[in-house]
C-alpha cells in the first residue's frame, strides 16, 4: 500500500520498547495439566506492541506471539445444516477485520484455520426431514457458507477441514486423552472426558460458577463430563472404532484439528461469545489433557453477539429470528456491513435494525462524497477559497499516529473510524466552492495525500468504496460515460453563459453585478435537466461554475421493517 508501507517496521519501533524475546511475565507457578489452577500466564515470545481482550485473563493483556511476525489462528467454523444468517456473518466479518488489521497494518503473518461441522444430530435431522443423505445437506449449505464469506469480502481460512474426513485423527486424539487418564469407555459405546481428573483446572470461563454438564446417560461418572465419542443410533452415519461404531463427539473436532494444524501451542483462537462455554471450555480441557501442557491456546477472543433492534435474544437458527446473508445482500451491500461491523468493538453486543444500516451507509456516502469531492479540487474541477495546508498536514499525520494507537489499542475500530471521519471533516471544510477563482494558488497535493490514506485504510478494513464499483461499470457502459460527459460539457458551457454577470448602473449602486434576466429560462433549463437526470442515476453536482458528475447504479433497497427505497453507492464519477 502506498501511505501505509512504512508501518510495519515503525511500529515495532514505536509499538515495541525492544525486539528482542519478549520477558515472561509470570501469572501462576504452574507448569503442568496436573495443576489445579485456572490462571492465565502470559506466554513467552515476541511481543507485538498490541494490548487486546482476552477471555482468559478476563483483561487486556499484551499479545505476545510464539514466533516473530506470524500468528497461529484457529476459529471454529459453521454447523452446515442451514442457511448462514447475519449472527454468523458479524462474528466472521468482525474477525476479517482483526485479521486483516494485524496483516495489514501491523505486518504480522496470519494463518488461520478453521473446521467445518459436516456431521452432528442437526444435519442428520434434516437430512431425514429432507429424504437426503447427511452428506448431501452438509456440502449444500457448506458451499452457500463459503459463497456468503466472499460476498462479505471475508478472507478465506488457509485451510477448511471437515469433520468427515479428519474421523482417523479424532480417533487417534481421543485414545491419547484415554490414556494420559484423562477419558474413559462406557459400557455402551460411549467415550466421556473425565472432568474429575484435571481437578479445579476446569472453568476457565465460568470462574466460580459451578457449571451445568452436557445430557447423557447413567454411565457418566459426573454430570459434567461430556461426550469425545458417540454411540451411532440406528440409521445414522458411523465409524469403526476401539470402542464400536459411532462418530465424534461436538467438541473433540475442534481440538483435533487444531491440534493436527499446530501441534500443542495456539496463539489466538476465536469465535462468537456463546461458544465460550461450553464448547471452548471443553475444548482447552481436553487439548491440555492431550498435550500434557499447562497452556494450550494462549488468546482466546470472543465476539459478542447480534440482536434484532428490540429482541433480548441473540439472532439465531433455533429462536427463527434471523435474517439470512443472501436476503440481506439484496438490500444493502458487502461495504454497508462492513462499516456496520466497524461502528461498534468486536467484543459489544449490538443491535441490528434498519437505523443502525442507515448509520453505516451514511458513513460510506460521506467518506465517497468527500473522495469524489477531492477528486474533482484535485482535477481543477472544484473552486475554493484558499486551503490552510499546513493545518491540513498536520491533520493527517495525528490521524495517523490516532488510528494506530486506536487498534493496537485491542482493535478499537469505533475510535479509529471516528479518527478518519474527524478528518473527512475538516478536509471538507476547505472544499467549499466558490463562484469566482482569484487566481490563489491552489494545495492539491495535501488531498491527494489524504485520499490515499484513507483509501488505503479502507482497504485494510476490507472495504473499497470506489475501485470495483468503477471498473464494473467502466466496462459494461463506456459509451454511455462518453454520452454523458459530451452532455455535461454542453451543459457546463450553457449554464457558464447564463451566469455571466453585466455591468449596469443598478449593479453598481449595489456594488454587486446582476445575471443578465433573458437568460434565467437558461439556468432553468439547466436546473430541470440536473433533476431528471438524477432518477436515472446520473448525479450532476453544480460547484460554483464548474460542474461535475457521476453515474450511480440504482437498486431498490428492501428494509426489513418498511417499505424505504435506497439506492446502491456510485459506481463512475468524474
Amino acid at each position: 500500500m502506498r501511505s501505509l508501507a512504512w508501518t510495519p517496521k515503525l511500529l515495532r519501533c514505536v509499538l515495541r520498547p525492544t525486539p528482542v524475546a519478549y520477558t515472561v511475565r509470570t501469572r501462576t507457578a504452574g507448569s503442568s495439566c496436573g495443576v489445579a489452577s485456572r490462571t492465565w500466564r502470559t506466554p513467552t515470545g515476541f511481543d507485538t506492541g498490541i494490548q487486546t481482550y482476552n477471555s482468559l485473563s478476563k483483561q487486556k493483556e499484551p499479545l505476545v506471539l510464539a514466533r516473530d511476525g506470524v500468528a497461529t489462528w484457529y476459529s471454529c467454523g459453521p454447523t452446515v445444516y442451514d442457511h448462514a444468517h447475519l449472527g454468523h456473518a458479524c462474528s466472521y466479518v468482525r474477525f476479517d477485520i482483526l485479521q486483516r488489521i494485524l496483516s495489514r497494518l501491523f505486518g504480522i503473518t496470519v494463518i488461520h484455520a478453521m473446521v467445518i461441522t459436516d456431521i452432528d444430530d442437526k444435519i442428520i435431522k434434516r437430512g431425514w426431514e429432507e429424504n437426503l443423505p447427511p452428506a448431501a445437506i452438509a456440502r449444500t449449505y457448506e458451499e452457500e457458507f463459503k459463497r456468503d464469506m466472499l460476498a462479505l469480502k471475508v478472507i478465506p481460512p488457509a485451510v477448511y477441514l471437515r469433520v468427515t474426513e479428519n474421523v482417523p485423527h479424532i480417533i487417534a486424539f481421543i485414545e491419547g486423552i484415554i490414556r494420559n487418564g484423562h477419558a474413559y469407555a462406557a459400557k455402551d459405546g460411549d467415550v466421556y472426558f473425565d472432568i474429575q481428573s484435571i481437578g479445579g483446572r476446569y472453568g476457565k470461563f465460568t470462574g466460580a460458577v459451578e457449571p451445568q454438564g452436557e445430557p447423557g446417560d447413567s454411565g457418566k461418572r459426573d454430570p459434567r463430563d461430556f461426550a469425545l465419542w458417540k454411540k451411532s443410533k440406528a440409521g445414522e452415519p458411523y465409524w469403526e472404532s476401539p470402542w464400536g461404531r459411532g462418530r465424534p463427539g461436538w467438541h473433540i473436532e475442534c481440538s483435533t484439528v487444531a491440534s493436527a494444524m499446530f501441534g500443542s501451542q495456539l496463539d489466538v483462537h476465536s469465535g462468537g461469545i456463546d461458544l465460550a462455554f461450553p464448547h471452548h471450555e471443553n475444548e482447552i480441557a481436553q487439548s491440555e489433557a492431550f498435550h500434557q501442557c499447562d497452556q494450550w491456546a494462549n488468546y482466546f477472543l470472543h465476539s459478542g453477539h447480534l440482536h434484532l433492534k428490540g429482541s433480548a435474544e441473540k439472532m439465531s437458527k433455533s429462536l427463527k429470528n434471523y435474517i439470512t446473508i443472501k436476503d440481506f445482500l439484496q438490500s444493502y451491500s458487502a461495504n454497508d456491513f462492513r462499516i456496520f461491523c466497524l461502528l461498534s468493538k468486536y467484543r459489544s453486543a449490538t443491535d441490528y435494525s434498519d437505523r443502525s444500516m442507515s448509520e453505516a451507509r451514511s458513513t460510506s456516502e460521506t467518506l465517497s462524497t468527500f473522495i469524489h469531492s477531492a477528486q474533482a479540487y484535485m482535477k481543477g474541477q472544484l473552486v475554493c477559497a484558499p486551503v490552510q495546508e499546513s493545518f491540513l498536514w498536520e491533520r493527517l499525520a495525528q490521524t495517523k499516529t490516532n488510528v494506530v494507537k486506536a487498534l493496537a489499542d485491542d482493535f478499537d475500530t469505533p475510535k479509529a473510524v471516528g479518527t478518519l471521519m474527524n478528518l473527512v471533516y475538516h478536509s471538507n471544510c476547505h472544499l467549499q466552492p466558490v463562484t469566482m477563482s482569484d487566481g490563489a494558488v491552489r494545495s492539491p497535493a495535501v488531498f491527494g495525500a489524504i485520499t490515499a490514506y484513507i483509501q488505503d485504510m479502507l482497504d485494510v478494513f476490507g472495504i473499497r468504496l470506489l475501485h470495483s464499483e468503477e471498473a464494473s461499470v467502466q466496462s459494461s457502459s463506456s459509451n454511455l460515460q462518453a454520452i454523458v460527459e459530451q452532455m455535461v460539457d454542453f451543459r457546463s458551457e450553457v449554464r457558464a453563459f447564463a451566469l455571466a454577470r453585466q455591468d449596469t448602473p443598478t449593479a453598481e449602486l449595489f456594488k454587486k453585478p446582476g445575471l443578465y434576466p433573458e437568460r434565467t429560462p437558461l439556468l432553468k433549463a439547466c436546473d430541470a435537466l440536473r433533476d431528471d437526470l438524477a432518477p436515472l442515476g446520473v448525479l450532476i453536482k453544480d460547484r460554483g461554475v464548474t460542474s461535475t458528475w457521476e453515474i450511480k447504479q440504482s437498486r431498490a433497497v428492501k428494509t426489513h421493517h418498511d417499505d424505504d427505497k435506497g439506492q446502491e453507492p456510485s459506481s463512475s464519477h468524474v
